[in-house]
């Protein structure tokens, strides 16, 4: 259930009744309405319920998945009548498209990304790499709302989100390649997609390989993925090039 709690210059929005100890940010984007999981009442009130009913709706869909949510489930999760709902969502797909536009891996991804520091190619690629798989890993949720749009959507919206991302993405890959260090001839969106593939895939893989087949695997770190990623796994280059 999701609470709301109104005084004379905040409203905030707990998870429980009055415990302080649950609030947080509902959305964590540059679009952010909440600072501490509270929100002046500056903005309309509207955003407040809007914001109340997407959080619910994001709770549901990671706990069952979004087919097997109804919309009187999520009226019932955000403290609302279904007709509340829908005085603010047409409908349940409406309300994916909000979710997906505020919670969505890339608002968490590339923020930490752009942060990446180094004198060096591999010093800043191999940075951003680390970056990449803390925020993943203290964040699974993310992971599982990807997963559900990939299953559930067949990925409808990842074209949208990656035009969203790929102009970002592609500065960061230009100030990595001023960077001390010399890259072969490779397009930039080609070192961009092999970059994200790799890195979200090794994140992937170690929650479903699971501790034992780790183990069984041997020591594996992220430092080899980016040793892969940034030299590959020939040992040397090959006598001919590729007809």
């Amino acid at each position: 259930m999701v609470y709301i709690f109104e005084m004379s210059d905040l409203v905030c929005v707990f998870l429980s009744p009055l415990d302080n100890s649950l609030v947080r940010p509902i959305i964590n984007n540059e679009r952010s309405l909440f600072i501490e999981g509270c929100m002046t009442p500056s903005y309309p009130k509207s955003e407040v319920t809007r914001t109340r009913i997407l959080e619910a709706a994001f709770q549901l869909f990671l706990e069952q998945g979004y087919a097997a949510t109804s919309m009187r489930q999520i009226a019932q999760q955000a403290g609302m009548t279904v007709g509340g709902i829908y005085n603010h969502f047409a409908s349940k797909d409406e309300i994916w498209r909000g979710v997906v536009e505020v919670k969505h891996p890339y608002h968490q991804i590339l923020p930490m990304i752009e942060q990446a520091q180094g004198d060096t190619i591999d010093e800043i690629l191999r940075d951003a790499a680390h970056r990449m798989i803390a925020g993943l890993s203290d964040r699974p949720d993310l992971l599982k709302l990807m997963f559900i749009e990939l299953v559930e959507f067949n990925g409808q919206d990842v074209t949208d989100l990656f035009q969203m991302s790929a102009p970002r993405m592609l500065v960061f890959a230009s100030r990595a390649l001023q960077k001390r260090g010399k890259l072969r001839d490779i397009p930039i969106p080609v070192m961009v997609r092999a970059f994200l593939g790799i890195f979200v895939w090794y994140y992937m893989t170690e929650m479903l390989v699971g501790k034992e087949l780790q183990a069984a695997f041997g020591p594996q770190t992220v430092d080899q993925y980016i040793d892969i990623y940034l030299y590959g796994i020939l040992d040397s280059a090959p006598e001919a090039a590729h007809a």
